[in-house]
């Protein structure tokens, strides 16, 4: 039922329309502009009024008063106060009267810049024309890109070369780029063991990957990396935990208002479970994968748009189609096609029942079909019990008809380690690729190969195009972007902070969640080296070091460096440095005091060198030797016998350096 206020609103706002659809007084139709005095373009001089000042409120299958404009018929027939336009009257036609402001109160449109007389003069001259409507012109409900699948043919080229280059050839030649050579091995190595299990290299793997001598060592190397599955998916914890809002601690956890998904999501990338099968897990939970679609139950009173169940369509939405429905959980949105009905209608799947839409926080009275965001993906039963319309859900998300969900999550890993995506922003996936084949391909590669994420993930960083030298992306989206190979990156919070583990021997001890047994690969290669760098850092007093940041809580470090406080999804992490991260690196206590003790951890072998000391660990930061000159300047800090205080300096300046910060 609608709320007394609200009716009298809309009663006084239909009283005020039907006076206006009135004929106009001579004095008031004196003051419209006059017609324009030559034919009119509906395409070139009508459409573009049409597209920047009605549709947000009238078209792409919204409406307000009832009023449509998706098409001629549509336009004609008007909304609750009659018809809009009189064809060949344009002094009696409602929308002239409104868009002119004949009644102040009552302007339109009501958001944005009023049209100019010049515009009005146009409308009028359509209008008395005839209203004329171009063929095959809608402003209705456009049809979503990057919905259906597509597998397009892969361009000729080298059987043995991978796919993404052969899709490249051609966008690089259209582009007048001439790649350049590859990365050296060095620089290789230390991208891809950031990229695949967001550690540094240990010394040894380095120089036993540089004297290796098959001609597809960096294909062996990176599927080498992929089966070490306890330091992937401690790695990957990291980004998931981003996307699913899943902590440790913070809002909710400590009055039972939000749940943990950690073991369930440690067991998922361990055993490197099927993408679709995630996704089907956390649409249509089992117990342990819950938190996600559960969301936060706030405390007090918090907007209509942030219930758990709305949070769970909001979530699902961007996390998995590359979409954002937060507009649209408020009112009709006005930064894509999605409505109100659409919001609430898949909210609904997750309540007991249809759920009363909230426009702007106002109670509307009329209750959502319950339907998923895009119908052309199937429908929900309305009478279907809550755990079959659960079931249904997560069948429509994770068919192969899907494409958009094989596509975001392509697209999301390519911006990762590229640093720009194949469509930016990433949640709007609504925007074509800048190279669509190959955003195609690759989603139909991927699930092909049974929804193998890791398969994805070899797929990128086996090709020549990973493997180019990093270029500098200033600004992550540009209309006018030309991929010209990997941008440099930042190491996130969690990769800084297990860098300095590995550098100075100082890490966790304890994690902040359990996750259970790890059953997966862990005597691979570089597992194997792992294992061995661990034992050799562990410091005094302790009995392992094999906790990674991505298991413990966010500490003053890791939040300045761009750890998210997961209240919200984060699909991408700022890259632009803060004055924050600068004063916390160079006067924070929590990096001070981890150099101060990995300066004693590192001095406590007696036998070790002064010079094989500092080759040490410019070997694990850097993954080389230090030259003469840094050599010369190491041990003008480290002093002869090395001095505590002389190291942490030294580890203080090598961690603010480029070389260290970044991934080149």
């Amino acid at each position: 039922m609608r709320t007394l206020a609200s009716r009298l609103a809309l009663s006084a706002w239909l009283a005020s329309c039907a006076a206006l659809s009135a004929a106009l007084t001579p004095e008031q139709t004196a003051q419209l502009p006059p017609p324009a005095g030559h034919p009119v373009d509906f395409s070139k001089e009508i459409k573009p009024i049409f597209q920047t000042s009605c549709i947000q409120c009238h078209g792409r299958g919204k409406e307000k008063a009832g009023f449509r404009i998706d098409s001629r018929e549509t336009m004609l027939k008007g909304g609750d106060s009659g018809a809009a336009i009189v064809p060949g009257k344009s002094a009696e036609s409602l929308i002239i009267a409104l868009v002119q402001g004949v009644d102040p109160d009552e302007v339109m449109p009501k958001k944005g810049s009023r049209l100019t007389p010049a515009q009005v003069g146009l409308l009028r001259a359509w209008i008395d024309q005839g209203a004329p409507w171009e063929a095959g012109v809608t402003f209705g409900r456009l049809e979503p890109i990057n919905l259906k699948p597509r597998l397009p043919a892969i361009p000729p080229g080298s059987r043995s070369a991978n796919p993404i280059d052969r899709f490249l050839q051609p966008y690089f030649a259209a582009h007048k780029i001439e790649p350049p050579r590859p990365v050296e091995d060095r620089l290789f190595v230390r991208r891809v063991y950031l990229d695949v299990l967001g550690m540094l290299p240990p010394p040894e793997a380095v120089e036993a990957f540089v004297t290796e001598h098959h001609a597809d060592k960096r294909a062996r190397l990176v599927r080498r990396l992929l089966a070490d599955d306890r330091n992937y998916a401690q790695h990957w914890l990291s980004f998931w935990n981003d996307l699913l809002r899943n902590d440790y601690k913070g809002t909710g956890y400590i009055d039972g208002g939000r749940e943990q998904i950690t073991k369930w999501l440690h067991s998922a990338l361990l055993t490197n479970l099927p993408y679709d099968k995630f996704v089907a897990e956390l649409i249509d939970p089992k117990p342990e994968s819950a938190g996600f679609t559960r969301g936060i139950v706030w405390r007090g009173v918090v907007n209509a748009s942030q219930t758990p169940q709305m949070q769970a369509a909001q979530n699902i939405c961007q996390v998995f189609m590359g979409v954002n429905l937060k507009c649209a959980s408020c009112h009709d949105s006005f930064v894509n096609d999605l409505t109100l009905a659409d919001a609430y209608g898949l909210a609904g799947i997750y309540s007991d029942g249809p759920l009363e839409m909230v426009r702007c926080d106002k109670p509307t009275g009329q209750k959502a079909a319950l339907k998923f965001i895009y119908p052309e993906l199937g429908a929900i039963d309305p009478a279907a019990d809550k755990p079959a319309r659960l079931k249904r859900l997560a069948e429509m998300i994770t068919q192969r008809q899907d494409a958009r969900l094989t596509r975001t999550l392509v697209n999301r890993l390519w911006q990762k380690f590229m640093g720009h995506g194949l469509v930016e922003p990433v949640d709007d996936m609504e925007k074509p690729a800048w190279e669509p084949d190959l955003l195609d391909w690759l989603a139909e590669d991927f699930a092909a190969h049974n929804f193998d994420v890791k398969h994805l993930i070899e797929r990128i960083l086996t090709s020549r195009a990973y493997q180019l030298p990093a270029v500098n992306d200033a600004e992550p989206i540009q209309a006018d972007y030309v991929f010209r190979g990997p941008a440099i990156r930042r190491l996130t919070a969690e990769e800084f902070r297990d860098a300095l583990t590995a550098l100075t021997g100082v890490g966790f001890s304890k994690a902040a969640a359990k996750i259970g047994p790890e059953s997966g690969n862990s005597n691979s290669i570089a597992g194997a080296l792992q294992e061995a760098l661990d034992s050799s850092l562990c410091p005094a007093g302790q009995t392992t070091n094999q906790v990674r940041a991505a298991l413990v809580a966010a500490d003053p470090l890791t939040t300045a460096l761009g750890r998210p406080n997961r209240e919200q999804v984060v699909t991408t992490r700022s890259a632009e440095a803060t004055t924050l991260q600068a004063l916390e690196l160079t006067n924070g206590e929590t990096l001070a005091d981890l150099l101060k003790r990995g300066a004693r951890t590192l001095l406590d072998r007696p036998e070790i060198a002064n010079d094989r000391l500092i080759a040490e660990v410019y070997e694990k930061a850097f993954a080389r030797k230090p030259t003469t000159a840094e050599l010369r300047t190491a041990r003008g800090l480290v002093g002869h016998p090395p001095r505590p205080d002389g190291l942490e300096d030294l580890l203080w300046c090598m961690t603010m350096l480029p070389e260290f910060q970044l991934i080149y």
